[in-house]
């Protein structure tokens, strides 16, 4: 009987380390396809690291002054602003390489992809305007104005609204305010009063409330978007073009270009609860976290005095663990793909349910996805 039944135990311990190891396996294999996209404005290209070892493993021309990059939701293009060419390049994630080239306004910057894909808002500084990209088409198929100071845009998680950062200092007394655009008819249906230079901007998964930073070294504004309004003025951080909020919400990062530091806040209380200082040569901007929010990446756009550089924070203890280096690098925004299947093996011993944000029902449509997505 005690023979039977080490044999028992034994067996069953197989099978769970066999079951553990091909889930491990999946994870690590779809880990690894996770890459962070980092506009470089000095070599006119986006740079492309891979998150699983922080290895920059290609580097793609694109126009010039590259500024804003974003995803697509189903991680196969990358849509990026070119302030100096006027111009939207749109990047192919599977072969890292340029495949169309969207004339825009002047001075394109901001840009913020809807949740379904199918559109791309893009911010003209200088021509007061917000292009609309139809990416079925890679064509222009709206142009909002805007003459309040346009410079940044983020889309709500349910796609209704557009909010665009009234922070460009080319109007003649900054801007002061977010201005709100229905996503259905593209009109502007709503001007919020927040403070001055509003820049970055987030939102929680619920699309209730927007985080908003400001680059003249104040607060974070909170917007209660189902009303419009401003709710709350997170004191004790000086913020600056780079916002990221966590998946699950709880928890804003911010970035400051005058205190050399990442502040954390704590979307319950909307205080902030954390400091995490860089190194003095830091000069952090934009910010991006990785789909399962355990790696914050921060953009410390080069200048005159700093060299630029990406530093990698692991949210858990609030330390900045690795720093990514490169001759001539001038990392400006930064976009991380969501985690998405590159093999078939990523879908199987319940990979699929990995990714959230395609949201695969069973393996069945996650093996199609890759049949689909794939060469």
């Amino acid at each position: 009987m005690l023979t039977h039944d080490l044999r028992s135990l034994f067996a069953t311990y197989v099978r769970l380390l066999f079951v553990a190891t091909c889930m491990s396996a999946a994870m690590t294999t779809s880990q690894a396809q996770t890459r962070a996209y980092v506009a470089s404005s000095c070599t006119q290209s986006v740079f492309v690291i891979d998150t699983s070892s922080n290895a920059i493993v290609a580097n793609i021309p694109v126009g010039i002054g590259p500024s804003i990059p974003a995803v697509t939701p189903d991680g196969t293009r990358v849509y990026v602003t070119n302030s100096g060419s006027n111009t939207v390049s749109v990047i192919d994630t599977a072969t890292d390489t340029v495949i169309a080239t969207i004339a825009v306004g002047v001075d394109p910057y901001g840009l913020a992809i809807t949740p379904d894909g199918g559109r791309v808002y893009v911010v003209n500084v200088l021509s007061s305007t917000i292009s609309v990209i139809d990416t079925a088409s890679n064509t222009v198929v709206a142009s909002i104005p805007d003459s309040l100071g346009p410079l940044q845009v983020g889309i709500t998680p349910d796609g209704t609204r557009a909010y665009v950062t009234n922070g460009s200092f080319l109007v003649t007394s900054f801007g002061t305010t977010v201005s709100v655009i229905d996503t259905a008819t593209n009109t502007m249906i709503d001007t919020i009063p927040v403070g001055f230079v509003p820049t970055g901007i987030a939102f929680t998964p619920d699309s209730a409330r927007a985080y908003v930073a400001n680059r003249n070294s104040g607060p974070v504004w909170a917007i209660d978007t189902t009303i419009n309004t401003m709710i709350a003025t997170i004191p004790d951080v000086s913020a600056s073009s780079g916002i990221a909020i966590t998946s699950d919400g709880t928890k804003a990062y911010v970035s400051s270009q005058f205190d050399i530091t990442v502040s954390v806040i704590d979307t319950a209380t909307n205080a902030a609860v954390a400091t995490i200082p860089l190194a003095p040569t830091r000069n952090p901007a934009f910010l991006a976290l990785t789909p399962d929010d355990t790696r914050l990446y921060v953009s410390n756009a080069a200048d005159p005095i700093t060299i630029g550089t990406l530093d990698v924070m692991d949210t858990a203890t609030n330390t900045v663990i690795a720093t990514i280096p490169a001759p001539g690098f001038c990392p400006l925004g930064i976009a991380i793909a969501p985690l998405v299947p590159r093999s078939k093996d990523d879908c199987k011993n319940g990979g699929y349910q990995q990714f959230r944000t395609l949201a695969f029902p069973n393996q069945g449509q996650c093996i199609k996805y890759v049949n689909e997505h794939t060469n």
